[in-house]
Formats: structure tokens, C-alpha cells, sequence
């Protein structure tokens, strides 16, 4: 399989070397990684990194729409530990909303929340369900590909109505890219790409350990609306 290739890259050692006192080195093993598979470490790395990748995206959404933080914190810094921490009671104006429904909030003109709130704990929440709300994964966690599959495909969609989504009076809901030639910034374009191609990974990983066959259908994203994640069963 092609992706036994990145391994090394994404593997956290199990083992641990130390010199002793006596001139010798020691090896020592983390006892969690004996009922760890690679699959398991792998799922680790790119359920963090992914994370990671989204939080980084907030910030930087925050930066370029600050009207937004104000809305629902008293720093920049502060609205992103909200969205780091996901405590689901802490968002009285999502409704109780998460995933796609919370998403789409961003996007609606009758909403007067934090857009960037909003959308990044929609496409949080969704890596959390793909994810099946754990931050570890042993010998007995299962995934579905499919719902890292949509998760993934929800990223794409998220960038098609950063870009397209507009308000009565013409205006983008939430600045990201800047198209300008003269001063050009496609860096929420790039980062989204690498939590997307980290997605479609573990899908293809996922599959393969589940014996099930997997392509990437090209999605479109003309009607914009979310694909569903928890609900896939």
C-alpha cells in the first residue's frame, strides 16, 4: 500500500533512549503503544494535525474579519481558545448547532453572530465526529471513511463560499484570500488544502484496513450545502 511510504514521517516511537548512569544507554517503551496499530498512530498525527490546521485558519480569519472576535470574546486570542476548547454550552448563539447546520450560519444573512465562530466550530465539530470524538486510537477504535471522506469534501465547499458567498449589499460574508495582484494571499486556500489532502489520507488508510475499496469522487460544490458526518451510518 502507498501510503506504508509517509510512515516514518507521520509514526510517533514507541521507544525511548536514554543514557544511564553508568554509561549504557537504556531503552524504555510507552506500554500505550503495545495495543497501538500504525494505522491507530497515524489516525494520532492526522486527527491533530488536522485540528491544528483548522485552529491556525480561525486565527487567521480572525485577523482578517475582527469585527468578528468582538462579537463573542475580548481578545483574538481568546476566541480561538473558545473554538480549542469546543465546550458545547458555551455557544448560546449557535443554537445548539454544530457541524454542517452551524457551518452554514456563517453564510445566512439573518445571522448577527461571529461568522468565523460559527464556521471553524461547524468544520470542528465535523473532524470530531469523523473522528469519532476521540483524541487516541488503540487496536479496537474503528473509523468510516466516509465520514472523513465528507469532512473533507466540507472543507472544500467551506472555501468555494468564502470565496462566492456574498450579502444582500454584494459584500463577501468573511474576508480570506486576497486576490489583489498587487498584493495576493492565498494562504487560507493552502492551508484548507493540507487539511483536505490530510483527510482523503487517512479516508484512503481507513479503507484499505477495512478491506473496502475507495476513489475520490470529484464533488461538486454548486449547491453548497454540507454533507452530513455524525449521521453516517
Amino acid at each position: 500500500m502507498h501510503w506504508l511510504a509517509i510512515l516514518p514521517m507521520l509514526l510517533v516511537a514507541a521507544c525511548s533512549t536514554k543514557m544511564g548512569k553508568d554509561g549504557r544507554t537504556e531503552t524504555t517503551v510507552d506500554a500505550k503503544y503495545l495495543v497501538k496499530t500504525e494505522v491507530d498512530r497515524i489516525a494520532d498525527t492526522v486527527r491533530t494535525d488536522t485540528v491544528d490546521g483548522l485552529l491556525l485558519i480561525a486565527d487567521k480569519l480572525y485577523k482578517r474579519n475582527p469585527r468578528e472576535w468582538k462579537k463573542s470574546a475580548a481578545s483574538r486570542e481568546a476566541a480561538v481558545l473558545r473554538l480549542k476548547l469546543r465546550q458545547y454550552k458555551s455557544f448560546p448563539e449557535l443554537g445548539g448547532l454544530r457541524e454542517g447546520q452551524a457551518a452554514a450560519l456563517a453564510f445566512s444573512e439573518v445571522y448577527e453572530g461571529d461568522r468565523v465562530l460559527a464556521l471553524m466550530f461547524g468544520l470542528l465539530t465535523m473532524t470530531d465526529a469523523a473522528f469519532e470524538h476521540k483524541d487516541e486510537f488503540y487496536i479496537l477504535d474503528a473509523l468510516d471513511e466516509r465520514k472523513l471522506y465528507n469532512s473533507a469534501r466540507n472543507m472544500e465547499i467551506a472555501i468555494w463560499k468564502l470565496s462566492g458567498d456574498r450579502n444582500a449589499a454584494g459584500e463577501l460574508f468573511l474576508l480570506s484570500n486576497e486576490l489583489d495582484p498587487a498584493n495576493r494571499n492565498l494562504s487560507f486556500e493552502r492551508e484548507f488544502g493540507r487539511e483536505i489532502a490530510l483527510l482523503d489520507l487517512m479516508a484512503k488508510i481507513v479503507a484499505d484496513r477495512n478491506g473496502r475499496g475507495f476513489s475520490r469522487v470529484t464533488q461538486s460544490v454548486v449547491t453548497t450545502i454540507f454533507l452530513p458526518v455524525s449521521f453516517i451510518k
